[in-house]
């Protein structure tokens, strides 16, 4: 039989299986199994192993938890997510210290500001897509800006590549139950969220109870279903994975990209905007020559 702590832990990472769990042991967040493995070939730390039972060791890996938020870091600009489990009180219930979840860290839902770059917007997107239709939401939850569009036409995926691309997100929802060859061909960096996030419904109550509104005719997506899909999953996502209130979520502002010249993927890489082609560093970009401009 294996010990209490460790039946703790197994049930927190079956509530985040997609998530490098970070367990509050004392002065160290531990990690453990194909965490710490993954921990240790990532970060190149030590692995050992923990005693769970008579006769077995599982692996683990851990860091002090004063010096956490740089392996966050690293681990989030490789692309994955990180679970921090507290300890919520210091009084053993039943010989065991509680604890629990109390924040999930993704590369779209950053918000310390030694993790993020201080000349771009960390967004946060969702995207839904049917037929000849898409709906696309954005999100910074740093600053709280909130958007969201409904493209149709018959070359749908490359409207969507040209969005993505100009909006840059670290991070895209995307429904569990479609197929993800569309994202993995388009080289879009996703993560897939349940399907009943997405539903219309759904999507359109949280999106009222989040902005305590009767309609959502106001904020200018009236008509544009696919649109309130894609904004109602980042809404629930950021919900779930900050367990705070989101009261610097103000406004959801509806756009349409026939408002803007389009320029696709290629030109944008090609005039080298926010980046080089050589390097593919901002240094030399045209963002980067704006950004040294100065007034009189």
């Amino acid at each position: 039989m294996t010990t209490p702590s460790r039946q703790q832990y197994l049930s927190v990472k079956r509530q985040y299986p997609d998530a490098i769990v970070f367990y509050r042991l004392g002065d160290f967040y531990e990690t453990f199994d194909d965490d710490a493995k993954l921990m240790a070939k990532e970060l190149d730390i030590v692995l050992t192993s923990r005693k769970v039972s008579k006769k077995q060791r599982v692996p683990m890996a851990g860091i002090p938890h004063h010096s956490a938020e740089n392996y966050i870091a690293r681990l989030i600009k490789l692309g994955y997510k990180v679970a921090i489990c507290e300890q919520i009180g210091s009084t053993p219930i039943n010989g065991l210290v509680p604890r629990e979840v109390q924040r999930v860290i993704t590369p779209g839902t950053v918000v310390e500001g030694s993790l993020l770059a201080d000349n771009e917007n960390n967004y946060l997107a969702a995207l839904i897509v049917t037929d000849n239709k898409a709906g696309i939401a954005f999100a910074d939850i740093t600053t709280g800006q909130f958007g969201a569009t409904q493209l149709q036409n018959r070359d749908i995926d490359r409207l969507i590549l040209n969005e993505i691309t100009r909006l840059k997100p670290a991070e895209v929802l995307i429904p569990h139950d479609k197929s993800a060859d569309l994202f993995r061909s388009l080289k879009i960096p996703h993560s897939l969220y349940d399907s009943w996030r997405f539903d219309l419904d759904q999507a359109r109550q949280e999106l009222q109870r989040h902005f305590d509104v009767a309609t959502l005719d106001g904020f200018g997506l009236a008509g544009k279903p696919l649109a309130i899909q894609a904004a109602g999953a980042i809404i629930q996502y950021v919900a779930e994975t900050q367990k705070a209130a989101l009261n610097h979520i103000t406004h959801l502002t509806a756009y349409s990209t026939d408002n803007f010249m389009d320029l696709d993927a290629s030109t944008r890489r090609n005039l080298e905007l926010t980046e080089t082609i050589r390097r593919g560093s901002v240094q030399g970009s045209l963002l980067d020559v704006l950004d040294k401009t100065i007034t009189a």
